[in-house]
């Protein structure tokens, strides 16, 4: 414990008396100061214990000293000596009177007890102080590393919330707790995950403290890693600030964990290049040596139905890798991440955490670009260009397979202005959306163009008879009675049709480049 104005007065050799404000002894002294100044306080800088002998001082002027004392508790001053029998043999009422109504202790001190004296009580009681803080460090230090090395990160919690006296939680890169200690910890925790995302942002080595009416506790957050972005945080909740042994503890987790994810950066690296290899041999049609090397990191991904997710969008992919690869760690699956350039290759268990996290991800940024386009605004974030195409489920004997289909479904995504699409949505759904498309477009206006040129002249309406006579399978009286013409009519707009574009309606990809081109334009005058 630092020194404070109760030790001091309790310590025997310097023979204080408390003349006021004795209920307020507990407070720490950070340094004891001799000043005759009549207005010390510009030299202060709070916590002191000031020592005077009221050499410049009016010390019986009421009003003076109000104003002396009202000074030196603004700026701080724990409390106040004076040294009776120098200038006064005993301490003035007036100023006893206005450090009463000020609440500033007012000790006194003996003619006998020199300032130096208190000084060097004060200045052995902090280095005291500061020796029991740095043994009790280096101890908190010595039992942090022994839990890390035999528990890992949860042990090494533990220990750290005994230390403070409070909780300690650890959080991955996407803000997702990893684990907290005590137990209850963790939904508290689990309420600071924008916190930790915006610290996430801050180049790393990065520090916040959240508290406030809406908090329990005091909590210190800190970023892990070395690296531009971090790695992980640590968060440490306590009921009031950091003393010095605390702040040691929490500085040795810090390192601790920082060994720890830079130790898993190096294996990370390991995995990812043992994950390209086995990539490139599923690409390759070669799964059984892809099985033979992915032994027991991948082994399990390959018994199963796996689905291939390609994505490609500049910095988004690697907010999408950390928040896939989080999730499969947080669920205990097996991820094989692989980036390629701009692009990232995901193989992840059919239904698995991984494709969920993947899923909701694009959901939510999906939602924070139709919210810019209401606002006519727009989505700012490195997300912004993100598109993912997901595969149908697949083994490994059809990897390659999957792999086309995730491309497939990639560029459908782009041309559709959507983040996500799996490939049962192109299967599933109807072809009619594939015509959305600049090319397509133009095809299909080129093609009619002719037609749309003749029923501008309002010598007949051919571009309408041809979609009514198509519709209808070319049967005559139907198309003829949906148009309300005689069939004779429709045959004659339809030879016009054929003359005009110089192309035989008795071929059926002539009729059926036509419905398509009539499709892509609907709408359309």
């Amino acid at each position: 414990m630092p020194p404070t104005l109760a030790s001091l007065v309790q310590h025997s050799a310097l023979k204080l008396t408390v003349r006021a404000g004795g209920d307020r002894l507990d407070v720490p002294v950070r340094w004891a100061h001799v000043s005759e100044l009549a207005d010390p306080v510009p030299y202060m800088e709070g916590g002191e214990l000031l020592l005077i002998t009221a050499l410049k001082l009016d010390a019986e002027d009421p009003e003076a000293m109000r104003r002396y004392v009202r000074r030196l508790a603004g700026a701080g001053v724990v409390g106040l000596g004076f040294a009776v029998g120098v200038n006064y043999d005993e301490i003035p009422e007036a100023l006893v009177d206005a450090a009463r109504e000020e609440g500033l202790p007012l000790l006194e001190v003996p003619r006998r007890t020199p300032f130096l004296a208190i000084t060097k009580a004060v200045s052995a009681a902090i280095a005291a102080d500061q020796y029991r803080a740095v043994t009790a460090g280096f101890a908190a230090q010595r039992e942090l590393t022994r839990q890390a090395l035999s528990d890992g990160p949860e042990g090494l919690l533990g220990a750290l919330a005994g230390q403070v006296d409070g909780w300690a939680a650890l959080y991955d890169a996407s803000g997702a707790v990893v684990a907290a200690a005590p137990d209850w910890a963790v939904r508290r925790a689990a309420r600071l995950t924008a916190d930790v995302e915006r610290l996430r942002d801050r180049p790393a080595p990065a520090s916040s403290v959240v508290g406030g009416p809406e908090h329990e506790d005091r909590v210190e957050l800190h970023s892990i890693g070395t690296g531009r972005r971090p790695r992980a945080a640590l968060a440490v909740g306590t009921a009031a600030a950091l003393g010095t042994a605390e702040r040691y503890a929490v500085h040795s987790a810090i390192a601790l964990l920082t060994l720890t994810t830079e130790r898993s950066r190096s294996l990370h690296a390991a995995e990812q290049r043992l994950g390209t290899a086995v990539l490139r041999m599923l690409l390759a049609g070669e799964p059984d040596h892809a099985r033979a090397v992915a032994g027991d990191l991948y082994g399990g991904l390959l018994d199963a139905p796996f689905r291939v997710i390609v994505a490609e969008g500049g910095t988004g992919v690697s907010a999408l890798a950390e928040a896939v690869e989080a999730a499969g760690a947080r669920a205990g699956e097996a991820v094989l991440a692989v980036p390629e350039g701009e692009r990232l290759v995901v193989l992840a268990a059919d239904g698995g955490a991984a494709v969920q996290v993947c899923g909701d991800h694009a959901a939510a940024l999906e939602a924070a670009r139709s919210k810019g386009r209401a606002a006519r605004e727009q989505p700012a974030g490195e997300d912004d260009d993100l598109v993912i195409g997901v595969s149908a489920p697949a083994g490994p004997i059809a990897a390659a397979a999957a792999y086309k289909q995730a491309e497939q479904s990639l560029s459908v995504a782009r041309r559709r202005g959507r983040v996500l699409v799996e490939h049962e949505q192109l299967t599933s759904g109807s072809v009619l959306p594939l015509l959305a498309d600049d090319a397509v477009r133009a095809f299909a206006d080129g093609l009619l163009r002719a037609l749309h040129e003749h029923d501008a002249t309002g010598r007949g309406d051919l571009v309408a008879s041809l979609r009514a006579w198509l519709s209808r399978h070319g049967q005559w009286d139907a198309a003829a009675a949906d148009l309300g013409v005689h069939r004779h009519t429709l045959r004659y707009r339809m030879r016009r049709v054929e003359e005009i574009l110089g192309r035989s309606l008795d071929d059926p990809d002539v009729r059926m480049e036509l419905w398509l081109a009539l499709k892509a334009t609907a709408g359309e005058p």
